[in-house]
């Protein structure tokens, strides 16, 4: 098997302790709460106990966080999430964000791609899916390219505050699970 989790560009690696500060800017933006699960502010203290107590184990956590480093610098570029791990049904939610600085540059792509090879490989996922508001037409757009397949609407699931959104079910099928 090749090298799981980097290529020539970037690498997967699980959380350390320094990546605090910018875990917890990441997950106060509330620029980006509206395209993810965060409604309320996390505090250092609560980000620390997270990267202390997590077992960073996917079958006791029932999800997976790992953070996407650049292969030259190591410089920290985003962060990728694999969610609601179900072992039974063999399926993972997936989140991604990409720093600002870093965007529009293909890490997003190769990150899905990495975590796709990992859980579909490794792990033996069926399958893999997103949850993404239908106004974000760059997640879509990017799950598209990654081969996600819209497969379902679901009418006002998000609340903005005042209104609610629709969100689109983004899947993708392991076409060589030996139990396809």
């Amino acid at each position: 098997m090749d090298k799981l989790l980097e290529n020539n560009t970037i690498r997967l690696r699980a959380p350390e302790p320094e990546d605090l500060d910018l875990l917890y800017a990441w997950e106060n933006d509330t620029s980006l709460w509206d395209k993810g699960a965060s409604i309320v502010p996390f505090s250092r203290y609560s980000i620390k106990q997270y990267l202390i107590d997590n077992k960073y184990d996917i079958y006791v956590d029932k999800q997976l966080r790992l953070m996407v480093t650049l292969g030259e610098t190591g410089e920290l570029a985003g962060a990728t999430d694999l969610y609601d791990f179900d072992p039974f049904h063999r399926r993972a939610g997936v989140g991604i964000l990409i720093d600002r600085k870093f965007r529009g540059k293909g890490y997003a792509l190769q990150t899905l791609s990495l975590l796709e090879e990992y859980a579909f490989r490794f792990l033996n996922l069926k399958q893999l899916y997103a949850v993404i508001p239908a106004q974000n037409k760059n997640s879509i757009r990017l799950f598209t390219k990654a081969g996600y397949h819209q497969t379902g609407l679901l009418e006002k699931w998000l609340s903005t505050g005042d209104s609610f959104q629709d969100a689109w079910i983004m899947q993708k099928l392991n076409k060589t699970h030996p139990m396809e």
